[in-house]
């Protein structure tokens, strides 16, 4: 990992948008065009010939995560589904779904496997939009092994939430893991002072929610579970950047395991309450 050319010591996944020099938060200038480093911000802004628009190098893991999830949905398709309810989702989504009682027969899979299925085209589609969006915004700015642990603790922590208040509905979908994102995304804008950023995506959360306890047939917990997650992965991140050495990344990875850990811990305590059930 780079450190930034100003402090040896602090690693760093972030580079100067106009020069590329490596820099970590003190030494970031929010600007229209990206973070400056401190020579760069105080100069006028370069032509540069560019289609400003994410490639695959910028945010490898949102695109392969976005692929996973369409090829589990063509497998749905294969496996009988095709239909825009869960109902109807085929045999992969009774075998994979998030349903408590199956997990409490020893199926704990299903925590992670659920969160790569989806009840129909629009669905699919919705989430992974979303999964675009925020995936190419956080992910060059946090570096894609911290994007990955946000991403699969709030999809742990979706599953943690959907067993709690649902758990004898079959649940599936990205949207627990995307929740954190938006939580993330906003945190990490927020604490690296591009409150612009902040308050539009802020505004995405609370029309998310919105939506969330307006509309039947959506897994409440799932979102709250995965929001929460997600927040507080952001949370620890953002605490530990600006002190960024070896020791704080130790802590780092421990803290985010163990957001991990309490999550699945949760859901099989959740799933433990059902009791054993045919699905």
């Amino acid at each position: 990992m780079a450190t930034c050319y100003r402090h040896p010591t602090r690693e760093t996944n972030v580079a100067c948008s106009n020069c590329g020099r490596p820099i970590c938060p003190d030494c970031m200038t929010p600007t229209p065009v990206g973070m400056r480093c401190p020579e760069c911000a105080s100069e006028r802004t370069r032509v540069r010939h560019s289609t400003g628009a994410p490639t695959r190098t910028d945010a490898p893991a949102t695109y392969v995560l976005i692929g996973l999830c369409v090829l589990a949905y063509l497998a749905e398709l294969f496996g009988g589904g095709g239909t825009s309810a869960v109902e109807g989702g085929g045999d992969l989504i009774r075998d994979g779904g998030l349903f408590g009682p199956s997990v409490d027969d020893g199926e704990w899979y299903r925590i992670v496997t659920s969160g790569f299925l989806h009840a129909g085209i629009l669905h699919l589609g919705l989430n992974m939009f979303a999964l675009y969006i925020l995936g190419t915004l956080l992910e060059p700015g946090i570096g894609t092994a911290r994007f990955l642990a946000i991403y699969f603790v709030s999809l742990l922590g979706g599953a943690f939430g959907a067993l709690l208040l649902d758990p004898r509905e079959i649940t599936v979908g990205a949207s627990g893991a995307i929740f954190g994102l938006m939580a993330a995304t906003f945190i990490v804008a927020r604490g690296r002072g591009m409150d612009e950023l902040a308050s539009q995506v802020g505004i995405f959360v609370v029309i998310n929610l919105v939506f969330t306890i307006s509309i039947p047939g959506i897994s409440i917990g799932g979102h709250l579970g995965g929001l929460l997650a997600g927040g507080l992965a952001a949370l620890l991140i953002t605490a530990l950047e600006r002190r960024r050495t070896q020791g704080t990344m130790a802590v780092e990875a421990l803290g985010l395991s163990a957001l991990g850990v309490v999550s699945v811990a949760g859901a099989l305590v959740a799933a433990g309450q059902t009791g054993t059930g045919v699905l």
